[in-house]
C-alpha cells in the first residue's frame, strides 16, 4: 500500500509539567535495572550466569522489543499497517512489558516528537534548546535526548490532540489501566521459568538477567534512537530534522535505527529501505501479512523514495577521480 502524504498538527503541551508520579516511576525505571547488574556482579559473581539465563534474556529482549518496534511505534503511532484485535492486544501488552510507560503515553509523546522534530516543542530533541557550538552543549543535548527528557517532558502530551484514536478504543484503555500488571508479568515470567527449571535460586537468577538486566539493556537501546540517531549517522533522505541512519542502533532495536528513513517516510512499515539494511521488525510484519494477520501495509513507492533521496555530492571538475 502506497504511503499517503500526511501532516501532523503541531499542538503545544497539554499539561503544565510532568506529573510527580511520572518522575518517580521514571527514576525507578532508570535506577533499578542497573542495580540488578550490580547484584549480579557482587552477590552472584562466578556462579550465577547459566545457559538458562542467556536464553531467557535473549528471548524476552526480542519478544518484548517487538511490542515497541512493531506495536507502539509502527502500528499504534504511525498506523503503518492494520490488524485484528488479537494482534493489537498482544503488541500493546508486549510494549507495556518493556517498562517504557503506558501505550497512550508512549504514543502521544512520540507523535509530538514528529510534529516538532528537532524544533522547540520536541520532547526529546538533542538540538532544540541545545544549539551551542561547544562540546558541553552537545553533551547536554545528548543527555537530554537519551534520558533527561523523561524527568521534564515525558507524559505531558496525554490528550486528545495527539491520541484521540487511542482514547476512543476501549481495548487500549483497558490495557493501559492494567499497566502495572504487565510490568509485574515482565519480571514474573523470567522468575517462573527459572523457578520451574531449578527452584528459587535459578528463579531469582533468571529474574535478574531476563528481567532487570534485559529491561536496562533494551531501554538504553531504545533511548539511543532519540539521542544517537539524531546526532550520529547518515542522512540518505531529505527530512525536516536531524534524523540519522545508524546501523549499530538498528541492530540493537531490530530496524529502528534507520531513523532518517523513518522520518522521511513516517508511515512506512519498513524502516530498512535498502535490501542490506537489517530490519527484523519489518520481516515480522511481512510474515504477519503473509498469513493474513496484517493488511494495508504501507510502503513508500520507488518514485517517492527517489524524490526525497539526498543527491550525492558531485566531485568538482578539477578534482581527480582518485587519490
Amino acid at each position: 500500500m502506497e504511503i499517503a502524504e500526511q501532516s501532523t498538527p503541531a499542538v503545544g503541551t497539554v499539561r503544565a509539567r510532568t506529573s510527580r508520579i511520572s518522575q518517580v516511576v521514571t527514576l525507578i525505571a532508570v535506577i533499578v535495572p542497573p542495580l540488578g547488574i550490580v547484584s549480579a556482579m557482587g552477590l552472584l559473581w562466578g556462579v550465577a550466569f547459566h545457559w538458562v539465563d542467556v536464553v531467557v534474556l535473549l528471548a524476552s529482549y526480542t519478544v518484548c522489543a517487538f511490542g515497541t518496534t512493531i506495536g507502539f511505534h509502527r502500528y499504534f503511532s504511525h498506523k503503518s499497517f492494520q490488524s485484528g484485535p488479537g494482534v493489537k492486544a498482544v503488541l500493546a501488552i508486549l510494549g507495556c512489558m518493556t517498562v517504557q510507560g503506558p501505550l497512550t503515553q508512549w504514543v502521544t509523546d512520540h507523535r509530538k516528537h514528529h510534529a516538532f522534530s528537532d524544533k522547540e516543542g520536541d520532547p526529546h530533541s538533542p538540538h532544540a534548546g541545545h544549539d551551542g557550538e561547544g562540546p558541553w552543549d552537545a553533551f547536554r543535548g545528548f543527555v537530554h535526548a537519551h534520558v533527561g527528557w523523561m524527568f521534564s517532558n515525558m507524559g505531558m502530551e496525554q490528550g486528545r490532540e495527539y491520541g484521540k484514536d487511542l482514547y476512543e478504543d476501549r481495548l487500549i484503555r483497558w490495557i493501559d489501566r492494567l499497566y502495572l500488571v504487565w510490568v509485574g508479568l515482565t519480571l514474573g515470567i523470567p522468575f517462573a521459568i527459572g523457578y520451574g527449571l531449578g527452584g528459587t535460586r535459578l528463579g531469582l537468577e533468571a529474574l535478574v538477567w531476563g528481567g532487570l538486566i534485559r529491561i536496562f539493556l533494551y531501554q538504553h537501546a531504545t533511548f539511543a534512537v532519540n539521542s544517537i540517531c539524531h546526532m550520529f549517522g547518515r542522512q540518505d533522505y531529505r527530512a525536516r530534522d536531524e534524523s540519522r541512519n545508524n546501523w549499530l542502533v538498528a541492530f540493537m532495536v531490530f530496524g529502528e535505527g534507520w531513523h532518517n528513513n523513518h522520518h522521511a517516510f513516517p508511515s512506512s512499515a519498513r524502516h530498512g529501505l535498502a535490501w542490506w539494511q537489517y530490519d527484523l521488525s519489518w520481516w515480522i510484519i511481512r510474515g504477519l501479512e503473509k498469513v493474513g494477520l496484517a493488511w494495508d501495509v504501507k510502503l513508500p513507492t520507488a518514485e517517492q523514495m527517489q524524490r526525497r533521496r539526498v543527491a550525492p555530492v558531485e566531485r568538482p571538475a578539477s578534482e581527480p577521480a582518485s587519490a
